[in-house]
């Protein structure tokens, strides 16, 4: 890679795997948010700077496919870059090795800068000089086969939850990276297979006191889900699976 490039190195725990001893799918989505938060603090566009703005950015789609099984012990180096914006959408890849080098996953990732009080989308240009200087580097990952996820038609309802405090970031809204959680938890141990992608799409806030219910169809070698409040979709997820490992 010879564009700009930025690296941090995680250590995993036991936390960080779920019963089958694979990595969690929320566990990728917290490495990745926090190489990307310290990444835009090193090119000017960091949570702190944009507060003073009453700006933000959210994330609105992730793209995950996995590769080489992490194990425990294991040191995964995750490196992110930020490719050129299109219009009011930025765009953020990451690859994620283990210390011998090989792929664990591959993440893309599409956001939105806003305008808070407003909560409004926001052009590249908001950013100022932050925007003109910034070493974008367009070298893509992997190439997403459909950012939109399709609305369900005949799906099942599978649970209920309610977003709680402890489910909230910064923007008073549930983290991105607790839906990977809220969706597997509508499958049992005995459907969980080799993960080897999956992917969320953000449509919607859910705050506090949120009731969030669930809905899922199985579509082929895809099962999708989809979260809504009332009758507005908050958020979408479709996850594909493979043999299990014996």
């Amino acid at each position: 890679m010879s564009g700009y490039c930025h690296t941090r190195s995680f250590a995993l725990r036991y936390t960080d795997f779920d019963f089958r001893d694979e990595l969690k799918p929320s566990t990728l989505l917290a490495m990745a948010q926090e190489v990307a938060a310290s990444s835009a603090d090193e090119l000017g566009f960091g949570y702190e700077a944009l507060k003073e703005k009453n700006y933000g950015f959210i994330t609105v789609n992730t793209y995950c496919e996995l590769f080489t099984p992490a194990k425990l012990g294991d040191v995964l180096t995750v490196e992110t870059w930020p490719l050129p914006p299109r219009h009011v959408i930025f765009e953020r890849d990451y690859r994620i090795k283990n210390q011998k080098g090989e792929i664990i996953a591959l993440l893309a990732s599409r956001w939105c800068l806003i305008d808070l009080p407003r909560f409004s989308m926001l052009q590249p240009t908001a950013l100022g000089e932050v925007h003109e200087r910034c070493p974008y580097n367009p070298e893509k990952m992997l190439e997403v086969p459909d950012w939109k996820i399709p609305k369900l038609s005949g799906g099942k309802e599978v649970r209920r939850r309610t977003v709680t405090q402890t489910d909230c970031d910064h923007y008073l809204h549930a983290n991105n990276t607790r839906y990977a959680d809220f969706f597997l938890d509508c499958l049992s141990m005995a459907e969980m297979r080799l993960v080897k992608f999956f992917q969320i799409a953000y449509n919607k806030q859910a705050k506090e006191g949120t009731e969030l219910t669930f809905f899922r169809k199985d579509d082929g070698g895809c099962t999708l889900l989809e979260a809504r409040a009332e009758d507005a979709i908050v958020a979408q997820f479709r996850i594909g699976f493979g043999e299990e490992r014996r």
